[in-house]
């Protein structure tokens, strides 16, 4: 061995067991306050659930109060990011990724609060957010706080940034190996010994703390799935090439409908968002079942229960809401609307086979799960995460042969059109505004 090998191995191993015992740290607060916060999203939702059913049995006066609640809650969602803590605004993954490669300085400690209270404010008014953008973020800012209470270097702060980011993803989904392969696929784009040390510990802590709260199931209750044969792998390769089309369209919608929000500045931030938000009212009055992160609506198309004469309108329906929640400019993610229009395609596709080819015998579900890591992978470019992330979403480990093919056609796709990733793209614009250019 090499004296530099000798020497870079040597300078790797400095301080790798205090900054592992300090992601041990990060990844158990990121738990309890990613947990807590989804705790609090749950009953943010019921609260909207129940004042819908109120609304709808007082006539006129319910359908004013419902939609004047959306947009108050919106519009207070984004007044709290303007006022205290701009970096808050949207998913938490551009802001992390900005700060990794010191791009932008790290934000005020107000952003944890704002990024909590706010995204149960936009997410429990319907608005189509996941609630990983602000768990991501919040995860690295208590990282952020920890590196600067015990006086670590920049090298061991930002290790714990992408590990308390990751640990915060893991306990959004309840998929800590989703979280710790998101922090070297997506944040750091590159296997770094350090980091994934920190990244693993934290992910690992923060999923022990939190399914003292949340349990220890998968999010999804989906029954076992059958092996595919040889004719539903390939048709897989199909369904990723379409997920691939889809999420270039997709892209694109949610980077227009921003840009359209940012040019139009005749209203101030908050009338913006919540002319957003009374347009969720709204709907939330007229299909209350389509709005909000979506949990509910992937739950339906995983277990084959979602009406499928009106599968395409509500696929077009949360195709546009998501687009025009992310330009509200509050807090909230894009994975958790991600996966379902990823499950919603994919159900599609599986029912379109046993329509056009007499004995397909796959189960339409199947192309529903597949559906959801081919979708993340086109519009994230991180397949490997997407596909953790569905099958310790799913419980469904059959699924991987199929989805590593549909991810690989999902990728192919938009990157053939050269598109880059969205979080790329979100990251580029997020740099431009902080640096005023």
């Amino acid at each position: 061995m090499s004296t530099a090998t000798v020497t870079a191995d040597a300078e790797e191993a400095q301080g790798v067991l205090p900054l592992a015992l300090l992601a041990l740290l990060v990844g158990a607060v990121t738990g309890f306050v990613a947990a807590t916060f989804r705790l609090a999203l749950g009953y943010a939702e019921q609260l909207r659930v129940q004042l819908v059913h109120w609304a709808h049995a007082h006539g006129a006066i319910g359908f004013v109060l419902l939609v004047a609640s959306c947009a108050g809650a919106t519009l207070l969602a984004a007044a709290l990011v303007r006022r205290c803590a701009p970096l808050a605004s949207g998913s938490g993954i551009p802001y992390v990724e900005a700060v990794l490669r010191a791009e932008i300085p790290p934000a005020s400690y107000a952003l944890l609060p704002v990024k909590y209270v706010g995204g149960l404010l936009a997410i429990g008014a319907g608005l189509a957010l996941g609630r990983e953008g602000p768990s991501v973020q919040m995860g690295a800012a208590i990282a952020q706080l920890c590196g600067r209470i015990f006086r670590r270097r920049w090298l061991d702060c930002r290790a714990l940034l992408a590990a308390g980011a990751g640990a915060g993803l893991a306990t959004a989904f309840n998929a800590p190996i989703a979280g710790a392969i998101f922090v070297l696929e997506e944040l750091v784009q590159r296997f770094e010994r350090r980091t994934a040390i920190a990244a693993l510990a934290a992910s690992a802590t923060a999923i022990a703390v939190a399914r003292q709260f949340l349990g220890d199931s998968p999010d999804f209750h989906l029954s076992a799935l059958p092996y595919l044969d040889a004719e539903g792998r390939l048709l897989s390769f199909v369904l990723g090439a379409l997920a691939g089309l889809l999420a270039i369209a997709y892209n694109a919608t949610i980077l227009a409908t921003s840009a359209a929000a940012a040019r139009f500045s005749v209203l101030a931030p908050e009338l913006r968002a919540a002319l957003v938000g009374g347009a969720v009212g709204i709907l939330a009055w007229l299909v209350p079942d389509l709005v909000g992160g979506g949990d509910a609506i992937t739950e339906r198309v995983l277990a084959g229960n979602a009406a499928l004469a009106l599968l395409p309108l509500a696929f077009l329906l949360r195709f546009g809401l998501g687009a025009a929640s992310y330009a509200a400019g509050t807090p909230g993610g894009l994975f958790a609307p991600l996966l379902v229009l990823g499950a919603q395609a994919g159900l599609m596709f599986g029912v379109a086979c046993h329509w056009a080819i007499p004995g397909f015998g796959a189960p339409s579900e199947a192309f529903a799960v597949i559906g959801m890591a081919a979708f993340f992978a086109g519009v994230v470019r991180a397949p490997l995460t997407g596909i953790a992330l569905v099958l310790e979403m799913t419980g469904n480990v059959t699924m991987l042969l199929p989805a590593l093919g549909a991810c690989a056609s999902a990728m192919l796709i938009p990157t053939l059109a050269r598109q880059a990733a969205i979080y790329e793209s979100l990251r580029q614009r997020l740099v431009r505004e902080v640096s005023g250019t």
